[in-house]
């Protein structure tokens, strides 16, 4: 059984928790797409005017590059209590690397594309929004999980989910071109996975399968899409999606666009506290993890860290 743990829903007010924001750190990346269509100075003053309220002290800095990195992974330390960082999730997965450990908590202002963990825990997309937001944000514990060690928040896998996962993204923004657009990418999804020979053991019990892909995620896909309604449950849960050929691919691909995946009998869902993955015949292999695409040592050792992370959550918007 997992540990227990308080639920935090990304889709309710968080219980009230211990005093925060009352020395914040905020990073921002210069290079991010709404920093450069807006001006970052316009973007440095909006952030001071709507975090900088009475009795908080708000330390700002617009960054790039090395400097940023260099920022980001000096945030552990220092006298503030919260580290905001305001860009993609390159950045955020750093900090939440550069956190581990430490007692500050993490707020997420979403400037990327993707953003997974901001949307999972609810974060508005707008910057304005958001900025209102981590204002009225109150802290929670999370779930993270390490891959052969290294720390994730979300999502880790290869082959055709990860191809898919960033199309349903895409997809979600281009309206009447939706489905054209995942029929493209799961196209050249297809041509890009090739079949593979998986040996899985979760939490001891061992499963092989004929995959063309196969996705971990830090707690499960219970909200609605490839959201986590919960984001504490202490799991990891392995999504597979087995060989049966290209058509029944192309089903699997659609059927995550539409929401419909775990009917699908194509796509295997299983969850456990360690999951590893074996690949036959291979040393390494392509792993996307939470967007960063790197070629990870065989076997891929998955497990769960409870409670690992203070994250800022937003209030519940409104209905």
């Amino acid at each position: 059984m997992p540990p227990t743990a308080r639920v935090i829903d990304a889709d309710a007010d968080p219980a009230p928790a211990a005093p925060t924001l009352k020395h914040v750190l905020v990073l921002l990346n210069a290079r991010a797409g709404t920093l450069l269509d807006r001006g970052g100075e316009e973007v440095r003053k909006l952030v001071e005017r709507e975090l900088g309220k009475e009795g908080r002290t708000l330390d700002v800095h617009l960054l790039s590059g090395k400097n940023l990195l260099r920022a980001i992974r000096g945030s552990g330390r220092g006298e503030h209590d919260t580290v905001i960082v305001g860009g993609g999730d390159g950045s955020v997965s750093l900090a939440v690397t550069s956190l581990d450990g430490s007692d500050k908590t993490l707020g997420i202002l979403p400037l990327g594309t993707l953003n997974l963990l901001a949307h999972d825990i609810g974060m508005p997309m707008e910057l304005e929004a958001a900025l209102s937001a981590l204002d009225e944000a109150q802290p929670a514990t999370v779930d993270l999980a390490t891959l052969n060690g290294k720390l994730f928040h979300t999502i880790s896998g290869m082959g055709f989910f990860s191809q898919m996962a960033r199309a349903r993204e895409a997809a979600r923004k281009l309206k009447l071109w939706r489905f054209f657009a995942v029929a493209l990418a799961a196209f050249y999804a297809i041509r890009r996975s090739g079949r593979m020979e998986l040996d899985i053991t979760i939490d001891g019990t061992s499963h092989s399968y004929s995959a063309f892909a196969a996705l971990v995620s830090v707690n499960r896909f219970t909200g609605p899409g490839w959201r986590r309604a919960r984001l504490d449950e202490g799991l990891l849960e392995i999504h597979i999606a087995e060989d049966r050929g290209a058509l029944a691919l192309l089903k699997a691909g659609a059927d995550m666009v539409t929401d419909n995946w775990r009917d699908n009998p194509g796509i295997v869902s299983l969850s456990g506290r360690t999951i590893t993955v074996t690949r036959h015949n291979r040393s390494r292999s392509w792993v996307s993890t939470d967007g960063e695409l790197d070629r990870e040592k065989m076997p891929l050792d998955y497990k769960i860290n409870p409670a690992a992370l203070r994250l800022l959550m937003p209030p519940r918007a409104s209905t």
